[in-house]
């Protein structure tokens, strides 16, 4: 059966996409989930301008993805933080301390959950943290954990 897709599924494909899935796999879970419908010749120039509209916002995103990039490349952030001796800092600097920290001195505001770090920084020095602003654009932020 020829469907196209309302939705974004997961192993099967995006919103617009014109798919053939067997006949069950459509009538008792992609159509009654409202996941899918029948494609139709009308149905099918809808899911064209969805493809359309889809591909023209991803650009759109990955432009003001890349604008942000831009901003960020070559430009170092300074987290104050409470140490100890040796360099080990009394709390830890998180993900939510480095989006705060670039807008508080560049001006940008990032998402926390798009910096990829797997555990928070506990000592004073350089670190690399990366940001996945679009699938297709990733940045590394230079972090300098300093003194206060």
């Amino acid at each position: 059966m020829k469907i196209v897709l309302r939705a974004d599924v997961e192993t099967l494909g995006n919103k617009g996409d014109l798919l053939d899935v067997s006949d069950g796999y459509a009538r008792n879970y992609l159509v009654p989930r409202g996941l899918a419908i029948r494609a139709t010749k009308g149905v099918v120039k809808q899911a064209e301008a969805m493809r359309r509209n889809r591909a023209a916002r991803d650009a759109r995103d990955r432009e003001a993805a890349q604008a942000v990039a831009d901003q960020l490349t070559g430009r170092r952030i300074e987290i104050p933080a409470r140490a100890g001796e040796g360099g080990r800092l009394f709390g830890s600097v998180t993900s939510t301390d480095v989006a705060n920290a670039v807008q508080a001195q560049l001006g940008v505001e990032i998402d926390r959950r798009h910096l990829s770090m797997p555990e928070p920084l506990k000592a004073l020095g350089p670190a690399e943290v990366p940001l996945r602003l679009h699938p297709d654009v990733e940045v590394q932020i230079p972090v300098e954990v300093v003194a206060e």
